[in-house]
């Protein structure tokens, strides 16, 4: 397991890998992720030219557009020290865990992806692994649910923080998931390649999201979220999806 943060002095500054999704279909979560950050002291700057981090590409097989994408984000995270945080646990891990093995015949470029890869945490897993925090003084109303995605969840070990921040937000009623490890079905290309096999484990996730009786289902990736409100849309529900930053960011 690798070290979490290598200084005892915890980082009261850091960079927000927006992702590509959060840029331009949920704005409103990039703003609260900045919002619950900053509400514990962390200042945020989001480094001008980002892009897409390369998953995309990287799953489809594309690995020369895939390590385009990787050097041009390196090249953007590494103008300064600071860690970089990012609200999605799947971007994440492409981050810490492909862009080293992607990079391995270019030395400058490896370095500065192991180097990335050093400084990079899933928003969850650095409010409460590398600052130390659970309460963020968060209020909300309703039944809630959560949903842990694939890559966070398998990739990097997220689970425990996300359900440590809800436990501690106030005035919601938690109803536990059935299955809620299993993937709702997105998988980027996946459900564009495997559509009925995609739509398939999609319906049994709502019918998993009906019988908890949450109003809210809460995600740390918008990715699968988008994917489980088209679901929840098309059923006629009413059940809503939210980032877990802007659950934390409400009060």
């Amino acid at each position: 397991m690798r070290l979490l943060y290598p200084s005892r002095v915890k980082p009261r500054s850091v960079q927000l890998l927006v992702t590509c999704l959060i840029d331009h279909f949920f704005p409103q979560t990039g703003l609260a992720a900045v919002e619950v950050l900053e509400r514990h002291g962390v200042s945020v700057t989001c480094p001008a030219g980002q892009t897409c981090c390369g998953q995309p590409a990287f799953n489809a097989g594309s690995w020369n557009d895939a390590r385009a994408m990787a050097r041009h984000t390196l090249d953007v995270l590494s103008k300064d020290e600071r860690p970089i945080v990012v609200p999605s646990g799947s971007c994440a891990d492409m981050v810490l865990h492909h862009y080293e093995t992607l990079l391995a015949a270019e030395p400058a470029y490896a370095k500065k992806a192991h180097d990335v890869a050093s400084r990079t945490y899933e928003f969850s897993q650095f409010l409460v692994d590398v600052l130390g925090i659970t309460d963020t003084g968060a209020t909300g109303t309703g039944r809630v649910t959560y949903h842990a995605a694939c890559h966070g969840l398998r990739g990097l070990g997220v689970d425990r923080q996300p359900r440590a921040l809800l436990e501690h937000v106030r005035g919601i009623e938690r109803c536990p998931l059935r299955d809620a490890d299993v993937c709702c079905g997105f998988g980027g290309l996946f459900a564009v390649k495997m559509a009925d096999i995609s739509g398939a484990m999609l319906a049994a996730k709502l019918d998993a999201i009906e019988e908890s009786r949450a109003d809210t289902v809460v995600v740390t990736d918008v990715s699968c979220g988008m994917h489980v409100q088209g679901g929840l849309e098309r059923r006629g529900s009413r059940v809503r999806v939210r980032h877990l930053a802007e659950v934390l960011a409400s009060r």
